[in-house]
């Protein structure tokens, strides 16, 4: 009976916890259901080159219709909710070749953006939203590289306790082959403590996500935010900078 007891305890003990450990999947592996494009030169909602397409479980990154030329068409695929504290965790690799006149830092060169502003607050012509980007770099011969770095556009951070604004920062994992599949993830902490991981790993943390005041494009949003820097929320978006690549497996856990 005690036997019996006892493991009932551990039962209800750790039923909450279980529950609170489900991960939500923001891709149905069929649609794109749920998420928003914006592509620089286009209103929010409008995608007319199928930049973005949901393929066999993966969301495609492909200029297949762009007509051979990138013309710094830069995208955005924008989940449907905004987040605050969470782990994030996809898989990406890169694939095929870019357009012939993709800038040489974007070949190879993706990512995720989080804490981001809505697609609806971006300007017609705006390149990035105003975001922290996980950064994902591809092997390119002739460029020494990490990938999972931070870039932040429009916002500075905290490291070791003194503001960066530099806004990108390396983090330790080496760049990675094209065909190969990479497992990503980032925690974001109630108290704004950031870290990103790849392939199980710890890459680069960083603290106090907040506006910068002297980016132009960080300017309304402060404004709308009545003055305050902070930012401790926003949207996930899935990165098209010019070169083909692809995502699956996105999921997130809320910390509640």
């Amino acid at each position: 009976m005690r036997a019996l007891l006892a493991g009932l305890a551990l039962v209800v003990a750790a039923g909450p916890a279980a529950a609170a450990e489900t991960w939500v999947s923001l891709f149905d592996g069929r649609t794109l259901t749920g998420w928003t494009p914006k592509i620089m030169g286009l209103p929010a909602g409008e995608d007319p080159l199928h930049t973005f397409r949901a393929e066999d479980g993966r969301i495609v990154v492909s200029y297949d219709q762009y007509g051979g030329a990138f013309r710094n068409r830069f995208g955005h695929l924008f989940y449907k909710a905004p987040f605050s504290a969470y782990r994030l965790r996809m898989e990406y690799r890169f694939v095929g070749t870019w357009p012939a006149d993709t800038p040489d830092w974007a070949k190879g060169n993706s990512g995720v953006m989080i804490h981001s502003q809505a697609p609806a607050t971006m300007a017609v012509d705006q390149p990035f939203p105003v975001s922290l980007e996980v950064q994902y770099l591809g092997v390119v011969p002739g460029q020494a590289r990490t990938t999972g770095n931070l870039c932040t556009p429009g916002l500075n951070v905290e490291m070791a306790g003194k503001l960066i604004t530099r806004h990108c920062n390396d983090a330790i994992s080496p760049a990675l082959p094209f065909g190969e599949w990479v497992r990503m993830e980032v925690e974001v902490s109630k108290a704004g403590h950031v870290v990103h991981r790849i392939n199980g790993r710890d890459v680069i943390a960083y603290d106090a996500p907040q506006y910068d005041p002297a980016d132009k494009t960080a300017t309304p949003l402060i404004a709308a935010a009545g003055g305050a820097l902070p930012v401790t929320g926003g949207y996930i978006a899935l990165q098209s900078e010019g070169s083909p690549i692809e995502f699956r497996r996105i999921e997130v856990l809320e910390i509640r």
